[in-house]
């Protein structure tokens, strides 16, 4: 599947970022280059995928 970042700003100057055919964490990694640029995050929605593919170390890690 590829991975596409969309970047959507609205005619009010509203901004969204849609991350697409990324599992797990990678969208977050991928797109924060643009989250960092853009300023402050008001809201986030994550979509099925990003709970998809976490390995189990990832689990541990963060149980530590």
């Amino acid at each position: 599947m590829n991975q596409t970042i969309e970047l959507i700003i609205s005619p009010d100057g509203q901004s969204r970022i849609e991350t697409q055919g990324f599992r797990g964490e990678h969208c977050r990694i991928a797109s924060r280059f643009l989250e960092q640029t853009l300023g402050k995050t008001t809201a986030e929605q994550l979509k099925p995928e990003f709970h998809q593919g976490v390995s189990d170390q990832a689990h541990l890690q963060e149980g530590s």
